[in-house]
């Protein structure tokens, strides 16, 4: 049995997504600040929120199992 429920697609979008600032907080550690604004441009359509949202808030989401080749792993579990 497989550790996720969903397979979505990363959207890359033209404008970043506005971020709570206590998430990008969490993310100030990161190697480079050009990896956080290449992930604030980048979208999920969320199946647990019934939303699009960013990457970032994605990343932080304690369903989040990996990233592949633009394909996000999701539990897919109530939060």
């Amino acid at each position: 049995m497989s550790d996720w429920k969903y397979e979505l697609p990363v959207i890359s979008l033209e404008r970043a997504m506005r971020v709570p600032k206590a998430l990008s907080e969490e993310l100030k550690n990161l190697p480079s600040k050009k990896m956080l604004r290449k992930m604030k441009r980048e979208a999920v359509d969320c199946p647990v929120k019934g939303k699009r949202v960013s990457f970032v808030e994605c990343y932080l989401c304690p369903n989040f199992v990996r990233r592949v080749r633009g394909i996000v792993y999701c539990r897919g579990e109530e939060l």
